[in-house]
């Protein structure tokens, strides 16, 4: 798998978006909007920023949302910004901290681009990753789509533990595999209109919006290509145990107050979702 910092040669036909990188051109019907929440990252924006810069399709905006850090990331930021005038990146700051599903919100109401896509900001892509799924949205013509990524450690390498998806995922698919990661979605607001894309506030928030639009009848997309690492976090203080027992607490909890699935019903799905978790960390 090749990433961002590679010297692979660019195929032909992705060159020219390649060589296009001073993306001055008005947003168009074809920009992406990649949405970031900010919040303590000093340590990796930049690279995560980077990987945005050096992505081979170039019509993108790039909104990231402040959610009131108290370390320097918007400074790094700001000082990234002058650096790469010729970008169109934003930084918009919340007037308050409220939590990653407020700021994701808050760019979304900003996006100019006709599709959505969701960057965790200590997350890495590919540098194919927006060329190879908006590509598969197109080709599908669908609303929403994800792609397969890779556990990485908190330097952001890889750790050799790829998650693959599914072709398709409908509502009782999805309750059964949580297996859609936000920094591998993409969404085409002609068909999810972004009023629908309000995350609500809780934990998990993400998940529980996956699961509304499913249940109102949309289907999730699969591209089976690793295009995404997911940077575990390694200084949490949380042990690893109280990792996953957290995690069992918002599955549950999603389940029962956002679902409000019964008991039984629930334990169902949680059965299900266990065994596919576990299957994904072999």
């Amino acid at each position: 798998m090749a990433w961002e910092n590679d010297d692979r040669p660019v195929p032909e036909r992705e060159r020219a978006f390649f060589e296009k990188m001073e993306n001055t051109e008005p947003i168009s019907n074809k920009t992406v909007s990649i949405i970031i929440p900010v919040y303590r990252l000093a340590f990796c924006i930049r690279e995560t920023l980077e990987c945005v810069r050096r992505q081979t399709y170039a019509d993108w905006e790039l909104i990231l949302v402040d959610d009131r850090s108290d370390d320097d990331s918007a400074q790094i930021i700001r000082a990234y910004m002058d650096s790469h005038r010729f970008l169109r990146i934003r930084l918009i700051t919340m007037e308050q901290n409220g939590g990653p599903a407020l700021a994701r919100n808050r760019g979304v109401q900003e996006a100019k681009g006709r599709y959505i896509a969701f960057l965790d900001g200590d997350d890495l892509w590919d540098r194919d990753k927006l060329f190879r799924t908006l590509t598969f949205l197109k080709n599908c013509r669908a609303g929403f789509v994800f792609t397969g990524y890779e556990f990485a450690d908190e330097n952001g390498k890889g750790l050799g533990k790829m998650v693959h998806v599914p072709e398709r995922l409908n509502y009782y698919d999805a309750l059964k595999n949580t297996t859609i990661f936000t920094s591998t979605v993409m969404f085409d607001t002609t068909v999810i209109s972004k009023d629908r894309l309000e995350m609500p506030v809780m934990k998990s928030e993400d998940t529980a919006l996956w699961w509304r639009l499913l249940r109102e009848g949309e289907i999730a997309y699969g591209l089976d290509e690793i295009l995404v690492r997911y940077r575990r976090p390694g200084k949490s203080g949380k042990s690893l145990s109280s990792n996953k027992l957290e995690a069992v607490r918002r599955i549950w909890n999603l389940y029962r107050k956002a679902e409000h699935l019964g008991v039984l019903t629930s334990a169902y799905y949680f059965l299900y979702w266990g065994a596919n978790a576990v299957r994904r960390r072999m």
